[in-house]
């Protein structure tokens, strides 16, 4: 699915850029960029034979699994596949909202997860929750951080951003940093790599950016990827593209929401936030940037 990638001037001269574009994956159909990855790595594990899908997240990685297994129940009812959705105890309630409302069928109106193939449990461990489940029965633990299959999914996306002309670089809110390493090795080399972590959780962008005070919680909650299983990967792509790394605070991110719904009329997630507030940190840190730079909107 295309998702749009405007420019808005605006923006660009609040930002002392020459032109910023906002790649909105917030509206691709399955909620966030994670709907590029998750639902390849569903399929073509399905197409391998495994019926039984776990997956622990903070939301946008299982808002698409959710979407994409319903999807594909509907298209195969002879050959159902399961889900099996571990979230912590502690998760934002909005979210959790979410998550429970995409379970409802928009074919037949009914709410597969109860006794169905689509289930949402809270735990206080969730990603050892989904390591359990995967131990004890054949069922296919999806983890974008030690997974590379899902670099694959991220194709699609890199290269809808190489249409865009005189393309210089590209800031991404980044958990695991699955997404950052798949466009580093699908973009072209020209192309400058940034990635955004908040000052609550920034194992790998803290290597770049030592400028920041670390807070106990950021408004940012898809950011908690703290063992960083990709690091060195993803620290070498960021350093053959020549970009870097952004820790950014909750104060950041809220001035950077404050600042695209003023100059652009779009309501943008904390989470989304990051991408415009790294842009704004880089630019403030004296890095000069001559043509089109790109923040990625990745969901909520």
């Amino acid at each position: 699915m295309l998702t749009p990638q405007e420019s808005y001037p605006k923006l660009a001269k609040a930002l002392n850029v020459p032109n910023v574009i906002l790649k909105r994956e917030d509206l691709h159909k399955y909620g966030s960029h994670k709907g590029r990855s998750i639902p390849k790595m569903i399929t073509s594990y399905a197409n391998q034979g495994y019926n039984n899908f776990v997956i622990s997240s903070s939301g946008n990685a299982a808002l698409a699994a959710i979407h994409l297994v319903r999807d594909y129940n509907f298209d195969n009812p002879n050959h159902k596949i399961t889900l099996k959705v571990f979230v912590g105890k502690n998760i934002d309630k909005e979210k959790l909202k979410i998550l429970e409302h995409s379970i409802l069928s928009p074919y037949e109106g009914e709410v597969e997860g109860v006794g169905g193939p689509i289930s949402i449990i809270q735990t206080d461990r969730p990603k050892q929750s989904a390591f359990q489940t995967e131990k004890e029965t054949k069922t296919r633990n999806l983890r974008q951080s030690t997974d590379d299959s899902a670099l694959k999914g991220y194709k699609t996306l890199a290269e809808e951003l190489n249409i865009i002309k005189n393309l210089q670089a590209i800031f991404i809110p980044t958990s695991s940093g699955a997404t950052a390493e798949a466009l580093g090795k699908f973009l072209p080399p020209t192309v400058q790599i940034h990635i955004v972590q908040t000052s609550a959780c920034h194992p790998m962008a803290q290597e770049f950016n030592a400028n920041f005070i670390t807070e106990k919680k950021s408004i940012a909650t898809a950011i908690v990827d703290i063992i960083a299983h990709r690091k060195e990967k993803v620290l070498q792509t960021i350093k053959n593209s020549h970009g870097s790394g952004w820790v950014i605070s909750n104060d950041e991110i809220k001035k950077a929401i404050k600042l695209v719904r003023e100059k652009t009329d779009i309501e943008i997630s904390p989470n989304s936030a990051l991408s415009v507030a790294g842009l704004t940190k880089a630019v403030k840190n004296s890095w000069k940037f001559d043509s089109s730079v790109v923040c990625l909107i990745t969901g909520k």
